[in-house]
């Protein structure tokens, strides 16, 4: 099994273990009288934990430590949307029991969900998966990324969960704002990028629940086949152009292969190894969609390559000053150049629509 790796509880993150054991005392039923907790290595942001007592298992995501840029790190936000999800049952979330907003108890907000068991396989090209299934994984990852979508936000309480109109400009101020706070030296490509991305918005202005971080090290699959059994992390999440989602999924097909750590499939062969093309791809997600076409293409890959680069410089920024979530936040940072010139490069291409 392909789980996210466990790793003992890092410095930085460490918490009273007793007052969280007593405080979930009265609040999970499944509770019992030890509690064993190790922390999952990955992920950038929310340092996430695995709690196992009396035979059960179960997660636990909090705020990191020490200074942290406004308006991130909104676990609040995640309880919420995992919660409402869960209760709509059209997509796979955990199922969430317990949020503390109280910081005295280990030092930050936190919230406990169900652990899923099952498969995570990050790298798009899914080389530990079987030959087989790699084509089928990525149609059920864009099949419940459709389904997301599909969701009526009104009818499961989200309907203020974002504003309904402006996402992209609303994103673009809000992570240039994010990029200039953890700045820490020139970086040309992201300048220009930021500057691009002011004057673009999209051709249509749609709103669905937008994931934010939708990508395969965010999915649990089913340890025996193709099926997503659970979309994880969803501190990004708001209401939001679903294009965003998409494109932020296909950004593997724009980066290269040989870039340490950035899961790209350009150089592979991707007929080879039996992976879809980003075309493929995209015309599965307008069958299920129900779309005629993608406007902006460009616009929306650009814009995600930009997000994420502000995303690693933050990361970068809080390794430095030693609360970020990964052991390699250090070298992950570093890469935000990388991101920043790709979008660039896509920004220069032009305008495009895509149909199936």
């Amino acid at each position: 099994m392909n789980g996210p790796e466990l790793i003992d509880v890092l410095p930085a993150h460490r918490f009273d273990e007793a007052a969280l054991a007593s405080y979930l005392r009265g609040r999970l039923p499944e509770m019992g009288d030890e509690l064993v907790i190790r922390q999952f290595q990955g992920g950038q942001s929310n340092p996430t934990f695995l709690l196992e007592t009396a035979g059960r298992r179960y997660v636990l995501r909090k705020k990191p430590p020490g200074r942290i840029l406004p308006s991130a790190h909104m676990v609040e936000r995640e309880y919420r949307v995992i919660s409402a999800l869960d209760e709509q049952g059209a997509v796979p979330v955990p199922a969430a029991h317990v949020l503390c907003e109280d910081e005295g108890i280990i030092g930050t907000p936190f919230y406990v969900m169900d652990f899923v068991d099952g498969r995570v396989l990050p790298h798009p090209a899914l080389r530990e998966a079987e030959q087989g299934e790699r084509r089928a994984i990525h149609f059920a990852a864009i099949d419940t990324l459709a389904a997301l979508h599909r969701v009526d936000v009104q009818a499961i309480g989200l309907a203020d969960y974002g504003k309904p109109q402006g996402y992209m400009a609303r994103q673009v101020k809000r992570w240039s704002g994010q990029y200039e706070a953890s700045r820490t030296g020139d970086m040309p490509a992201m300048d220009k990028l930021m500057a691009w991305l002011q004057d673009q918005s999209p051709a249509r202005d749609e709103t669905a629940i937008a994931h934010g971080d939708y990508r395969l090290g965010n999915l649990m699959l089913a340890g025996d086949g193709p099926q997503v059994t659970a979309i994880l992390d969803w501190e990004l999440s708001t209401l939001g152009h679903p294009l965003s989602d998409l494109a932020y999924y296909c950004l593997p097909y724009h980066l290269h292969c040989e870039h340490e750590g950035m899961r790209g499939l350009v150089g592979l062969d991707l007929a080879a190894l039996g992976v879809p093309s980003e075309g493929e791809l995209l015309d599965r997600y307008c069958q299920q969609s129900g779309r005629d076409g993608i406007d902006d293409w460009h616009v929306f890959l650009a814009f995600s390559l930009f997000r994420l680069a502000a995303i690693v410089q933050g990361v970068y920024a809080r390794a430095l000053q030693g609360n970020a979530s990964n052991a390699d936040a250090l070298d992950v940072g570093k890469r935000a150049g990388i991101l920043a010139e790709a979008g660039w490069a896509i920004a220069q291409r032009g305008n495009g629509v895509l149909s199936p």
